[in-house]
């Protein structure tokens, strides 16, 4: 994607920015690790809110 189509793209999202692999990382590190173990058959949009 080129850097243009990032910054358009960019201005219909709330957070102003397009998602990088850490923002998506991190949710997938918790639901990986044993802290999300009483986490059962949930739904956990990574969307940044949209």
């Amino acid at each position: 994607m080129s850097e243009e189509e990032k910054q358009m793209i960019s201005g219909f999202t709330p957070l102003r920015r397009v998602a990088e692999p850490d923002d998506i990382a991190g949710v997938i590190s918790f639901l990986a690790s044993d802290d999300s173990r009483f986490i059962t058959g949930s739904y956990t949009p990574v969307t940044g809110g949209l």
